[in-house]
């Protein structure tokens, strides 16, 4: 752990290069795995134009939630969850656009 230098109540923060741990590594996995899911729906929806049943309330709540893991992640510095949320919002917004056109 560093010490940071502050003016108020100081934080610690872990090594930049630390390595990545196990519990790391399978949500780095499991996220690629959920966009790769994903994918169909947003397919689906501009190669077909078909939005039928996608329900637009629903991904504009995953596409918020998505833009504020986003900043939370770049707060806590994660690449583990700032990362991810690059393809979410990316993929959120297909889905959510997608459904205004093709609706």
């Amino acid at each position: 752990m560093t010490m940071l230098p502050c003016d108020g109540p100081c934080v610690t923060r872990a090594q930049a290069s630390a390595p990545a741990t196990g519990l790391e590594k399978l949500l780095r996995g499991l996220s690629v795995f959920t966009m790769l899911m994903t994918v169909p729906q947003v397919l689906t929806i501009w190669i077909e134009h078909n939005a039928g049943g996608v329900s637009l309330i629903s991904w504009v709540s995953y596409l918020i939630g998505a833009c504020l893991w986003f900043v939370y992640g770049l707060q806590k510095h994660d690449k583990t969850i700032y990362l991810a949320c690059v393809g979410w919002v990316l993929l959120d917004l297909a889905v959510v656009i997608g459904v205004v056109v093709h609706s």
